[in-house]
């Protein structure tokens, strides 16, 4: 059974860093291309960041030169590193087993406020 497990959020001001990781279990992580999503209040989900198993990674221009995606295959679990933090980041990240298209598993999820 796939288990996506995000961890990292919280409320942190305009600024600020932050970083998310997610345990997975239930596959071969290595394997797969991986992605961080989020939903914010009223949105849909949205694509925010994509990292292969070589290590090819795409962001939305929304985080793009803010963010930096990374995996750990030997720990199994995906980073995101999330820097310069605006109000608009403020969402639900979700970490999704799969590529943009975002139709694989998804975790619970993890909430990420960013507010003065």
């Amino acid at each position: 059974e796939v288990q996506l497990v995000e961890s990292g959020g919280g409320l942190v001001q305009p600024g600020g860093s932050l970083r998310l990781s997610c345990a997975a279990s239930g596959f071969t992580f290595s394997l797969y291309v991986m992605s961080w999503a989020r939903q914010a209040p009223g949105k849909g989900l949205e694509w925010v960041s994509s990292i292969t198993p070589g290590d090819t990674r795409n962001y939305a221009d929304s985080v793009k030169g803010r963010f930096t995606i990374s995996r750990d295959n030997a720990k199994n679990t995906l980073y995101l590193q999330m820097n310069d933090l605006k109000p608009e980041d403020t969402a639900v990240y979700y970490c999704v087993k799969s590529g943009a298209g975002l139709v694989g598993a998804k975790g619970q999820g993890t909430q990420v406020t960013v507010s003065s």
